[in-house]
């Protein structure tokens, strides 16, 4: 059941979570500290498995009739698999969250209980954010959170500005996504954002947000904001020449690869400045 649960938690996406973990030890100042190993092991299987986990629970009816499912970007569950994940969740998850409110600074904590909130209720009901359209891709936007709550884990202010640029990033990265799961959604009657505006207006939605999120990267680190221009530009202007779902789920390889790249460009700098005391 372990291999199994792993397979749900979509390792090829981990890079979302621990990527921005470390990007905010960095950001703090700290090539490495301990105090993070927690934290960086919460944001491996067991906060990934919160994530997809809960949302494969409750997309089992898009998820059956959804061809890309099954493999790398998203797994078929079956009914009897409901309750060992939600187990898997809480096992794997609340003993962190426990460690984490009796250890760290308050303001931490805080910020890492609506991380989990967050992911949590953008499938579950009540709320289940991701078919409610525009408030799916503003939820999204707690893929930044680490860079908030990692700083002040560390007793350090976070870098506002990257915070701020990375939840206007992960708005558009996600509204972009779900351009391909337009039919399933649609016939399943979840309205997301591409749903509701069609896939040229999801494409304008996501050059907006990807140019605010350009704009504030170029005021920390102008590699990185370069980087997330011709990247997003490529992605949006490949899909706006022939604006179907089909093409934009034949670029989601790359738009997984997008902060794999970006992550990359602003990491080896802040490796580089803090190894030779430039970063301050």
């Amino acid at each position: 059941m372990l291999r199994r649960l792993v397979v749900i938690s979509r390792p090829v996406l981990w890079v979302n979570t621990i990527g921005t973990t470390v990007m905010g030890m960095w950001l703090a100042g700290f090539l490495w500290d301990w105090r993070v190993l927690p934290i960086l092991i919460w944001v491996t299987l067991p906060f990934n498995l919160l994530i997809y986990g809960i949302n494969d629970i409750f997309d089992q009816e898009t998820d059956n009739i959804n061809a890309r499912k099954g493999g790398y970007e998203g797994a078929h569950i079956s009914p009897s698999e409901v309750k060992p994940i939600w187990w898997g969740v809480l096992l794997t998850n609340l003993p962190f969250l426990a460690y984490f409110a009796l250890t760290l600074p308050w303001q931490a904590t805080a910020w890492m209980l609506a991380y989990a909130l967050f992911f949590t209720f953008y499938s579950a009901p009540p709320l289940r954010l991701k078919a409610r359209a525009y408030l799916d891709s503003f939820s999204n936007t707690d893929y930044a959170f680490p860079l908030a709550f990692v700083p002040l884990a560390l007793g350090k202010e976070p870098i506002w500005l990257a915070v701020f640029a990375l939840m206007a990033w992960s708005i558009a990265k996600h509204a972009y996504d779900a351009i391909q799961d337009i039919p399933q959604d649609s016939d399943t009657g979840i309205v997301t954002t591409a749903v509701h505006l069609g896939v040229k207006k999801t494409l304008m939605w996501c050059a907006f947000w990807w140019a605010i999120s350009t704009v504030l990267f170029a005021m920390v680190n102008i590699p990185v904001a370069i980087v997330n221009l011709a990247i997003s530009g490529y992605l949006v202007l490949k899909v706006w020449k022939n604006p179907t779902p089909k093409v934009a789920h034949d670029l989601y390889k790359h738009s997984i690869a997008f902060p794999y790249l970006a992550g990359a460009v602003a990491g080896v700098q802040l490796v580089v400045a803090i190894t030779f005391g430039f970063y301050q």
